[in-house]
């Protein structure tokens, strides 16, 4: 079911992102060699209990795994998403990735970034600005009447033609309301096809994209995603409100 929310609604979503904006850019301040993603994902935890908000992510089950034990998401080169904070260290080189949702006064955000520890390689950063370049052309499409998967194929012909892959076992999603709302958006797609967007829909868009292929596997845990031949991905996400004639970029500090 896709909601479309209410003036008031979309006030209370937007305080939830604010503060999945502020957490990020703080996760994003404290990230340096040898910290380890337990302590990045307290350091956010407590910020957010802080603003009186609790993490969507912890407890979280989708009904085939087991309840995500962290606050934050912490994925790191080859993890594509939900990776599981704990006592690895980060590693000069390294790209880690944060995907945060809060929820505040039962209204959600959600939003995502990758950033690099230390000096990291040239293909690496390639692949960060691409991905979060193809998040914001597909952000460029969205307005009132426009299809989901003008979204899409704006994220997936970007990402080609600069030879990467776009995942395509997960995908973007309405948030707002619950944490995942209707309709799916994928990474890939034909323009002109797709449900259609609604002024008051609030939508996460999130690119998660492969230096190699696309194909993806999960881990034992349940929970991390990997990409299949071990090369490196990168994920940007952002919660956006859909208006007549553009969008309301919500999670941005």
């Amino acid at each position: 079911m896709i909601y479309i929310k209410t003036l008031k609604e979309i006030d209370y979503i937007r305080e939830s992102c604010r503060l999945v904006a502020e957490t990020l850019k703080l996760l994003k301040s404290h990230v340096k060699v040898g910290i380890s993603t337990r302590e990045l994902d307290q350091i956010a935890e407590d910020y957010m209990l802080s603003n009186n908000a609790v993490s969507a992510s912890k407890g979280y089950s989708p009904g085939w795994a087991p309840p995500y034990p962290a606050a934050v998401c912490i994925s790191i080169d080859d993890e594509v998403v939900h990776g599981i904070p704990g006592d690895r260290l980060l590693k000069e080189g390294e790209i880690v990735s944060f995907d945060v949702s809060i929820k505040k006064d039962r209204y959600f955000g959600d939003a995502a970034l990758t950033v690099g520890v230390g000096n990291i390689s040239a293909e690496k950063k390639r692949l960060m600005e691409v991905t979060e370049r193809s998040l914001y052309l597909g952000i460029a499409e969205v307005k009132e009447n426009n299809r989901v998967h003008d979204i899409s194929a704006a994220v997936q012909e970007y990402v080609e033609s600069n030879g990467y892959s776009v995942v395509r076992d997960l995908t973007g999603h309405g948030v707002g309301r619950f944490l995942h709302e209707d309709p799916s958006i994928p990474n890939y797609g034909a323009r002109g096809t797709g449900k259609k967007l609604k002024s008051g829909m609030t939508i996460a868009i999130e690119p998660m994209v492969n230096m190699g292929g696309y194909e993806v596997t999960t881990g034992r845990d349940g929970w991390t995603i990997t990409t299949k031949d071990g090369s490196a991905a990168a994920h940007f996400e952002h919660t956006v409100l859909v208006n007549k004639n553009d969008c309301e970029i919500l999670t941005v500090c």
